[in-house]
């Protein structure tokens, strides 16, 4: 019998922030892994991290401090889902004809959204990862910090957190901040964040902390739409250092 040990070629779903960085951390340490491939979702039309508001030249920084090649899905502002879901196809069949037939995310409880992510890659046949799947957040976000990794925090939803919370840094005395309705991880939404430093980047990436500024979009998945309900979010903009 060989003692052969079986290795996923693997790509990850890079989104910038801290829960991408602690998930490629634990798949670079695991020997059943070979993460050979970064994917990450741009918005086009602005060249900044979609949802996080990153510019893409921080997003590059990023990519070469941890050395695995990369790729970006250029989305428009405000994609619909059929869009989005075109947009990923088309990078997941650039992927798969290059072997790699396994995906992982940083998703942690979110049941819906792990469920979608599954049910698109079977039709493709790529099985999904999941390394930080139902760890207790209070517990991952302590590690992260214990593990020397760094993060600020980019955006925030003004329904749980206010002005204050962006361009913040993640530390404990960050998370004694925190509301009790926030989770630690920012896992339902509620902040998210730029990896700037840690085990999994071979330099930190220089910024400086530029201007706040506040944002609407609709609410594709509020019953008031007819009313205009949308979503606010405050954005920290990070500009490169040379």
């Amino acid at each position: 019998m060989s003692n052969e040990r079986h290795v996923f070629k693997t790509y990850f779903n890079w989104s910038s922030g801290k829960d991408s960085a602690l998930a490629l951390h634990y798949l670079i340490k695991n020997s059943h892994y070979s993460v050979e491939h970064l994917l990450t979702s741009v918005n086009a039309s602005v060249d900044r991290v979609s949802m996080h508001g990153v510019r893409r030249a921080l997003l590059e920084q990023q990519i070469e401090a941890i050395g695995i090649p990369a790729s970006t899905v250029e989305l428009p502002e405000e994609p619909t889902m059929e869009v989005y879901e075109e947009k990923m196809t088309e990078a997941l069949n650039n992927l798969t004809e290059k072997g790699l037939k396994h995906a992982a995310f940083g998703d942690i409880f979110l049941e819906d959204l792990k469920k979608y992510r599954e049910d698109q890659l079977k039709k493709m046949d790529v099985q999904a990862h999941f390394p930080l799947w139902k760890r207790d957040t209070a517990e991952l976000i302590r590690e992260f910090i214990d593990l020397g990794f760094k993060t600020v925090v980019v955006c925030v939803n003004s329904e749980f957190l206010d002005e204050s919370f962006v361009g913040r840094t993640i530390d404990r005395n960050f998370l004694k901040d925190l509301p009790k309705n926030v989770d630690p991880c920012g896992e339902n939404g509620e902040f998210h964040t730029f990896c700037f430093d840690g085990p999994i980047f071979s330099h930190p990436v220089n910024f400086t902390i530029g201007e706040k500024v506040f944002r609407s979009y609709k609410n594709p998945n509020s019953e008031d739409d007819l009313c205009g309900k949308s979503l606010g979010f405050w954005f920290c903009d990070l500009v490169p250092l040379d």
